[in-house]
């Protein structure tokens, strides 16, 4: 039987781990699950992901990708006229109100770098891409500071249940930007 060419097959595999890890958690993740997501041979996802890792980062540097596609969509983060805590907080809010399970997908794959050394550079990666878009607004380590209350807010969201509240978030955001400002930056 002659072989078939099928040049999609290796995003189908990313996008069914994808699916995998939403559905079940990254535990729930092996090569025999992704091809039955997949709907390939098992012999596909070893041939194109030698490890489980390997095929966790292509996921995670994907999710990254779709994370970066909503922040360049909104565009107010880099103009100098918009309020930026007030933008940030509403990107926030239009993030966590979006598909919920996207988002704790996105966070569960991220997080799996405390486990995954071979995800940290790519968990890295997203930090610095949205602080490298903040501090075209304000300084470097404010950026970073920045991006370190995005994390911990849409965390306390996710995890504790509570509503996410776009004011406070606002006003934290903004004490960080008064801060630098203070210290002469942004």
């Amino acid at each position: 039987m002659a072989r078939r060419h099928d040049p999609e097959r290796r995003q189908r595999i990313i996008d069914a781990a994808i699916r995998v890890v939403g559905a079940k958690g990254i535990a729930g993740l092996s090569h025999r699950s992704a091809a039955a997501e997949a709907d390939v041979p098992l012999g596909s996802t070893t041939y194109h992901f030698t490890t489980l890792d390997e095929l966790l980062v292509a996921a995670l540097r994907q999710a990254n990708e779709g994370f970066a596609k909503v922040i360049a969509s909104r565009g107010g983060l880099e103009d100098p006229r918009t309020d930026l805590a007030a933008e940030l907080a509403a990107w926030m809010g239009e993030w966590l109100a979006g598909d919920r399970t996207g988002v704790e997908l996105e966070y569960e794959l991220y997080l799996a770098a405390l486990r995954r050394p071979a995800l940290r550079p790519v968990a890295a990666e997203w930090a610095a891409g949205v602080a490298e878009v903040l501090s075209r607004r304000t300084d470097p380590a404010t950026a970073r500071a920045l991006v370190a209350v995005v994390d911990g807010i849409c965390l306390q969201v996710l995890l504790t249940g509570v509503p996410y509240d776009e004011e406070y978030a606002q006003e934290v955001l903004a004490r960080v930007l008064a801060g630098a400002r203070g210290r002469g930056g942004g």
